[in-house]
């Protein structure tokens, strides 16, 4: 059974008995996979703080050709967003789930490796979180060749952010004048495009949409 190191991404995980974990992982070299992490859910784990959503690591798995799941022999963190994100961590896991649905088993795609990594400089770089998940969005959905040439519904604004964004890096995105309604307008789009295209809407997309309603009010004359 062959051991394989690679830099990786981790884009979720699943509790799997009393203490391990289902890990599933995106690779630079050899496409996402699915692991089992033994002990990931113990106190003293060697993969805590490795395994949450985003977190570039470098890891160790052994693969053998008739089992579905590969096991990780370790995990190490080489980034964490948590290290920047403070009031936008639900975007972490919206980024990853989004890499989720678009990798592919054992499917090297290093384009969408290196967008989810410079989702981590953009982060660290302090860029606005929604600037960035329209930048993020755009590029997903241009990369899977799933995005519109025709743009004649959108407004100038919108049209002008997307222009710019084919040339700018995310960690520059806090740079591009782009009015609060254009970004608005385009997460509306790209939320249609998104949930036409994978058929279903994402569940980190609801939870986003759940914490920036304003809380009710419930107070009583």
């Amino acid at each position: 059974m062959p051991l394989y190191t690679a830099d990786a991404l981790i884009l979720r995980t699943y509790k799997l008995g009393e203490a391990d974990r289902i890990v599933v992982f995106l690779t630079r070299d050899r496409g996402k996979k699915r692991g089992v992490a033994k002990g990931a859910r113990r106190a003293r784990s060697r993969f805590v703080g490795a395994l949450e959503p985003l977190t570039e690591v470098r890891v160790a798995y052994f693969e053998k050709e008739t089992r579905e799941l590969v096991g990780l022999n370790y995990a190490e963190t080489v980034r964490s967003p948590l290290a920047h994100v403070t009031d936008a961590i639900g975007y972490v896991g919206y980024f990853a789930e989004l890499l989720d649905e678009w990798a592919q088993e054992a499917d090297a795609d290093d384009r969408l490796y290196r967008l989810g990594a410079s989702m981590l400089d953009a982060m660290a770089a302090g860029a606005p979180v929604e600037p960035l998940a329209r930048y993020f969005e755009y590029w997903l959905l241009r990369l899977q060749g799933v995005y519109p040439e025709s743009r004649g519904t959108l407004s100038p604004g919108a049209v002008a952010f997307l222009t710019a964004s084919r040339s700018v890096g995310p960690d520059r995105v806090g740079e591009l004048a782009v009015e609060p309604r254009a970004l608005t307008e385009l997460e509306n789009v790209h939320r249609t495009l998104i949930a036409t295209h994978l058929e279903k809407t994402l569940k980190s997309d609801r939870v986003l949409r759940d914490l920036r309603r304003p809380p009710r009010n419930t107070s009583t004359a």
